[in-house]
């Protein structure tokens, strides 16, 4: 019952979340987080990689305009958070990182 739910294999579902005033700035910090399948979400940086060692990865620096046409991945989140307006956000999830579409619990 579960499989029929999930989305085909090449629809492009996804989550736009926006928060306090949305799109109200003019440049944006674009952080980009992936879902691993055990529930856990980890950074990642803008190539894709994962950070080495402790660090955390940084930030890209985007106008409105990129930000707007920013598309994530199934198990991507990319959280957009404005320069001067730090209220001004917003949240785009893949669809298999929203967890509706897949059973995350694990058996021990």
């Amino acid at each position: 019952m579960q499989a029929a739910l999930a989305p085909r294999g090449d629809a492009r579902t996804y989550l736009t979340h926006f928060v306090g005033g949305g799109l109200d700035d003019e440049r944006y910090v674009v952080e980009t987080f992936r879902s691993l399948a055990n529930g856990d979400i980890v950074p990642v940086q803008a190539d894709g990689s994962r950070p080495k060692g402790r660090r955390k990865p940084r930030g890209r620096i985007l106008p409105q305009k990129a930000v707007e046409q920013l598309r994530p991945a199934r198990d991507e989140i990319i959280i957009a958070t404005g320069v001067r307006q730090r209220r001004s956000q917003v949240q785009y999830w893949g669809w298999l990182s929203l967890g509706i579409f897949a059973d995350r619990r694990q058996r021990g």
